[in-house]
């Protein structure tokens, strides 16, 4: 007997997945009003969350490899910006959410507690494979989230391998590490890790550059003295602005073992921020800019999500026993690509840039 040509409702299984919006009760017919609608902006979310694991490691994927052709960095850039396109997505979710009252929540949000937002593996695994780390990663009380996951994983069903996802994403490399190790193979003027004499290369044009920046804050100090004598420390600030920079680049809060190699690293974004309009770098520049939207979009959605919860339950305790709004805010002021942000208070106007050497290195192939 033949097979049944493909259709649309087998393809999708919409028979399997229209049938997961009973909540606790495994049936729609008794859920408290309103509460389908709390279900399926959740079960959205997680689906697009899935897209999101998925982008991310196919671009940590091109990024991760000993050479990166230059061929594989649009596909990089690809892959992000999808993520950033879900995350805009993904916050508009929450207009939906709002049509909920704060009565209309409050009448089944007690049955759903202990369960909370903060018990979803998947934005455990995000954060994860995006790259923080242990000691950024923010606990409710002294409550881990990952150690949470792993207590969850005896108690509930599919935890076992929830937990699985977890413990397999916290053995792979992440994007953070990725696009690190590609920093750091950057062309200075001209030169590579390796290369004789890079080490001085990447000392000069640090030099030189501090050189500019330290020049534009004292005319940038003069200009506003001149123009605002009552503007009263600035003077103070500017030559703050001149120590934290030079601090920055020369990377001295890493540990000596580890500094050499940030320093090369935040040389090679800088390199490439100040020197974006070559060709070479002209699809690393985009590369820089789309990760630094897609951790843009991740703080949009968290204080989206925030203002939701706030405008739901005010300053109640959280279902999960969390501070509920007041740990939300706090997860808005992670950030994980730190240089990448870091970068844009150093960067000089292109006018006043060192000069750029080997500028043949960095034109079009012939």
């Amino acid at each position: 007997m033949a097979e049944h040509p493909p259709n649309y409702t087998d393809y999708l299984r919409l028979g399997d997945l229209l049938e997961l919006q009973g909540g606790l009760e495994q049936n729609e017919k008794e859920l408290i009003p309103d509460e389908l609608l709390f279900i399926v902006v959740h079960q959205a979310l997680e689906l697009w969350f899935k897209i999101v694991l998925r982008e991310l490691r196919l671009a940590r994927n091109h990024l991760c490899v000993e050479e990166v052709p230059e061929e594989s960095v649009p596909h990089v850039v690809h892959h992000l910006r999808r993520i950033n396109r879900v995350f805009e997505l993904a916050i508009e979710h929450f207009k939906v959410m709002e049509t909920l009252t704060p009565q209309d929540f409050l009448g089944f949000r007690e049955k759903i507690s202990p369960a909370s937002g903060f018990q979803s593996h998947q934005m455990r695994e995000m954060e994860i494979l995006l790259g923080i780390d242990s000691k950024r990663r923010l606990k409710y009380g002294k409550v881990d989230p990952i150690e949470h996951l792993q207590g969850l994983a005896k108690k509930s069903k599919g935890g076992d391998k929830a937990w699985s996802r977890i413990e397999a994403a916290l053995e792979e490399t992440s994007l953070q590490e990725a696009l690190r190790g590609w920093l750091y193979r950057t062309p200075i003027h001209g030169s590579q890790p390796g290369d004789e004499g890079d080490e001085a290369k990447v000392d000069q044009f640090i030099s030189r550059y501090l050189t500019q920046f330290d020049a534009l804050m004292d005319r940038q100090c003069a200009r506003l003295l001149k123009d605002l004598p009552e503007a009263g420390n600035v003077a103070d600030r500017f030559e703050q602005s001149k120590a934290s920079a030079k601090a920055y680049l020369q990377a001295d809060e890493v540990d000596a073992a580890e500094r050499s190699r940030a320093r090369r690293i935040r040389a090679g974004l800088l390199f490439i921020e100040s020197y974006r309009t070559l060709p070479l770098l002209a699809w690393p520049r985009m590369l820089v800019d789309t990760v630094v939207e897609l951790e843009e979009m991740m703080l949009i959605w968290r204080n989206r999500h925030a203002r939701m919860v706030e405008r739901m339950i005010g300053r109640r305790v959280g279902t999960g026993g969390s501070s509920g709004v007041d740990y939300l805010d706090k997860t808005t002021s992670i950030r994980i690509f730190t240089d990448l942000w870091a970068v844009r208070t150093v960067l000089l106007p292109a006018q006043v840039l060192p000069e750029l050497e080997s500028p043949e290195f960095y034109g079009f192939a012939q």
